[in-house]
């Protein structure tokens, strides 16, 4: 193998690595990714450093929010500050620990990344889990019910895993047709009062009354696992497992390119086992978001189905389309229909500038009941007391 080869071997080695810990900081980069960045520094070369680190961001950024995360493994990683003129030589430096940097300046999901090789620690036991749930104190779980999942080092992300296993959510009881005796209902129960009469010799009229039944309505969910919404979406399967535990009637889907129910998944009282299932079944992780397409595939097999008794649906997605939100809104606008209440849950709403302004969203937000932001417990809490107020669906009609 001549001299060349060895500094090509040695720098594809090196985007590698780097690729594995961007990916392990939660940057959504998979072997397609590291092809491609390995094509694109051969295509434009090597002649300094600031084409070689535009080169990389361009391959492996593709949202805002990443940019911070990508700069400061790029300056971890190819840290040597003779990179620019030795760049050609491809002789590039190995990971370790840089001293002189203050760890202050990285973030925890990166120090973790660049420490991965160490060996895991076990696994803590039912008994050790309490034990550090009783050790954290209030202004900790203060600090975890408000910190995005997004900014969660691995271990905030266990400890927050526990809480969103404890959480519920309430659905108030709403009258359904049927009907059930009642001492002081609100209609006459004749066949009722009949048969009484006609027990008591037909003396005496003894009115019977009856009061429309109270149930809970179904819940339909509705998760977006596309890329933009990996590290969301893996935290809100969480959430759904324990709502899928704690009351029945309930439906979720997953969709990304295609439509996956993972209903029948999610029942599983293990939450690990439950979620190896629901890896298993679902095809498009990670992918693009074709949501027109796959709200057209609920409403044709799904929502008769599921909708029925006046479901409470969430959405769960930011909103953002692949397709251009190609008929988004008349989707959404069956959904809306057949739904009691619809329900939209989107991460962007933690910035406080935000502005629904891609076609996909637009299409979406005339016909939702309740926009809500959803990145952290805390959103979520909030949600399950939300669900406790019922709106009228004639509000919606009034607005659109």
């Amino acid at each position: 193998m001549n001299e060349t080869t060895k500094h090509e071997s040695a720098l594809v080695a090196n985007i590698m690595h780097f690729a594995r810990i961007l990916r392990a900081t939660g940057l959504p980069i998979g072997p397609g990714r590291v092809i491609e960045a390995v094509r694109a520094v051969e295509a434009v070369g090597m002649t300094n450093k600031i084409d070689f680190y535009w080169t990389l961001h361009a391959v492996f950024v593709n949202r805002h929010d990443q940019r911070d995360m990508f700069d400061q493994a790029f300056r971890m990683f190819w840290r040597d500050p003779q990179l620019a003129e030795r760049m050609m030589a491809l002789l590039l430096p190995q990971v370790r620990q840089d001293a002189a940097q203050p760890r202050a300046e990285l973030s925890r999901r990166l120090a973790e990344a660049l420490q991965a090789g160490t060996p895991p620690k076990p696994r803590p036991t039912e008994e050790t889990e309490e034990r550090i749930d009783a050790a954290m104190t209030v202004s900790e779980r203060e600090i975890l019910q408000t910190k995005d999942f997004e900014q969660m080092s691995a271990g905030e992300i266990a400890a927050a895993k526990r809480m969103l296993a404890r959480l519920r959510l309430p659905i108030g009881e709403y009258p359904t047709r049927r009907f059930a005796p009642h001492v002081s209902g609100t209609h006459a129960d004749l066949r009722a009062t009949l048969r009484a009469t006609a027990r008591s010799g037909g003396d005496v009229i003894a009115l019977r009354f009856r009061e429309r039944r109270l149930r809970p309505p179904p819940l339909v969910v509705l998760c977006d696992i596309s890329g933009s919404m990996e590290r969301y979406s893996r935290m809100f399967l969480h959430f759904l497992h324990a709502i899928a535990n704690d009351r029945d009637r309930v439906q979720t889907f997953l969709f990304g390119t295609r439509l996956t129910n993972i209903t029948r998944q999610l029942r599983d009282k293990d939450v690990d086992r439950a979620l190896a299932k629901v890896a298993a079944a679902v095809q498009d992780w990670s992918g693009g978001t074709r949501i027109g397409t796959c709200l057209a595939d609920f409403n044709r097999n799904w929502a008769r189905r599921v909708l029925a008794q006046n479901a409470v649906v969430l959405f769960i997605s930011d909103g953002l389309d692949r397709d251009a939100g190609e008929g988004l809104g008349r989707e959404m606008e069956r959904i809306a229909k057949s739904c009691r209440r619809l329900i939209w849950l989107n991460p962007l709403l933690r910035y406080s500038g935000f502005e629904p302004k891609s076609l996909g969203m637009k299409a979406i937000l005339p016909h939702v009941d309740d926009f809500r932001q959803a990145h952290n417990i805390e959103t979520l809490a909030a949600l399950a007391r939300a669900l406790d107020d019922t709106p009228a669906r004639s509000q919606r009609r009034r607005a659109a």
